[in-house]
């Protein structure tokens, strides 16, 4: 087993923006890493979507770049570049030759301090549209589109900052005013907010050096301090969505409250869920697939959250002609199995196995490595985590797997969301 030891090193400046450096000289690239701590978590009822609309809006121009430019500019250089948007935060990245790295953060501090100048009516306008056509493509218009948003929906409260997704609802965008996008910026976007990453061909030296260059002359923001939300518990007793309609197959998605990220009770179940469903030779899909043939397709995802609890799921491809409640009742069946007499030797060291294989394989890319980073230093307050976290998995025991799931996986605290194929007559009907 390989010990993890990439070298990390960290600044604050004097406006709070936090600048982490980790130097790898293997290829003359550097990777421009910043996550912002606002998400859709960060949103109030009837102002949702605005941390995602300022992903778009972030590319449209500020006060000394043209709309577009920070693409066309990097790109000229041959590097590559994007963003996302998720609950908990909004990162923006770059890899880029490492005679480009002045121009990357020149174009980052550009935007990260001046934006506004750019966000006009009509700029709000067009990425309105934008977004609302990436809901059509992404999520109205494809089988199975709507099912993180059932899914959170269904297993989160109302009132949980997690119970509505990233995209937002459509009226929220279309009634927010440009003074109230403004007043959404001033109040996310500041050095003291964010965190900035560089992993790459660069000292630490020269990293810090040039974060002061750039971002040294930003101002602090007024940061609304909330304390995170307590753990959520179990849910009481099962919950259920059906959607009937027009999709391929039936489709079972099989979710459970968890954990807080990088606890060892959320390693615990992460480990559970995988020996259930994440692996090829995950009881599911040896049960369903292999044997019953009830089933064309386990899979098992966990998710680390941040706000008081984590989500975990199980989704399974129903097979033509059998029947999805007996599907789900094979699960519970396997789950209760489990809960009294957790993994066995083989099945642990699997995952810890592929578990450790991916983490490493991930940290290997500059790009993936600085998100990493980012990642840890902004939600949890430990960039080295990177270096921890297979240790941090190897030390969970079977016992401690068997527990988590009787805590946190009972079938009796399932959210279920089912996908049913209506033949084309009945959706015509």
């Amino acid at each position: 087993m390989t010990s993890i030891a990439y070298s990390l090193a960290e600044r604050t400046l004097p406006n709070g923006l936090r600048v982490i450096v980790s130097e790898d000289h293997a290829v003359p690239s550097v990777a421009v890493n910043l996550w912002v701590g606002v998400g859709s978590r960060h949103e109030v009822p009837g102002r949702t979507g605005f941390a995602h609309l300022f992903e778009h809006l972030m590319f449209q121009g500020s006060r000394s770049v043209a709309s577009g430019e920070h693409f066309s500019a990097l790109m000229n250089e041959g590097g590559r570049l994007n963003a996302t948007t998720w609950f908990d935060r909004t990162n923006y990245f770059e890899t880029i030759p490492v005679g480009a790295l002045d121009l990357a953060l020149w174009l980052e501090a550009d935007r990260h301090g001046y934006l506004l100048d750019a966000v006009t009516q009509e700029n709000l306008d067009n990425q309105r549209d934008v977004v609302k056509e990436e809901k059509r493509q992404r999520y109205d218009n494809v089988p199975y589109g709507q099912a993180l948003i059932d899914i959170y929906a269904t297993a989160f409260p109302d009132d949980h900052p997690y119970h509505h997704p990233t995209i937002g609802s459509m009226e929220d965008l279309d009634a927010a005013t440009l003074e109230d996008v403004h007043a959404f910026y001033r109040s996310h976007y500041g050095p003291n907010n964010t965190v900035l990453t560089l992993v790459g061909d660069i000292t630490a030296e020269q990293g810090f050096d040039a974060a002061e260059r750039y971002f040294g002359g930003l101002e602090p923001i007024e940061l609304q301090h909330r304390e995170r939300l307590p753990q959520l518990p179990p849910i009481a007793e099962p919950v259920r969505l059906d959607r009937p309609g027009a999709v391929p197959n039936d489709r079972i998605y099989i979710s459970f409250r968890l954990p807080v990220d990088t606890t060892p009770e959320y390693h615990a179940c992460s480990i559970a869920v995988d020996v259930m469903s994440g692996l090829s030779s995950s009881r599911l899909m040896r049960r369903l697939v292999r044997t019953d043939e009830t089933a064309t397709s386990v899979s098992g995802w966990t998710m680390g959250l941040v706000d008081g609890v984590g989500l975990g799921t199980i989704t399974v491809d129903i097979a033509a002609g059998a029947d999805p409640e007996a599907v789900e009742a094979a699960v519970c069946e396997e789950l209760r199995r489990f809960i009294g007499e957790g993994p066995d030797e083989g099945e642990l060291e699997s995952v810890v196995a592929d578990t450790e294989r991916s983490w490493l394989s991930a940290l290997a890319s500059i790009e993936e490595r600085a998100d990493h980073i980012s990642h840890h230093a902004l939600l949890s307050g430990d960039p080295s985590y990177v270096n921890t976290f297979v240790d941090q998995v190897k030390a969970v025991t079977a016992e401690q797997v068997r527990q988590a799931t009787a805590d946190w996986l009972d079938p009796g605290s399932r959210a279920v969301v089912r996908y049913l194929a209506e033949d084309e007559a009945e959706v015509a009907a």
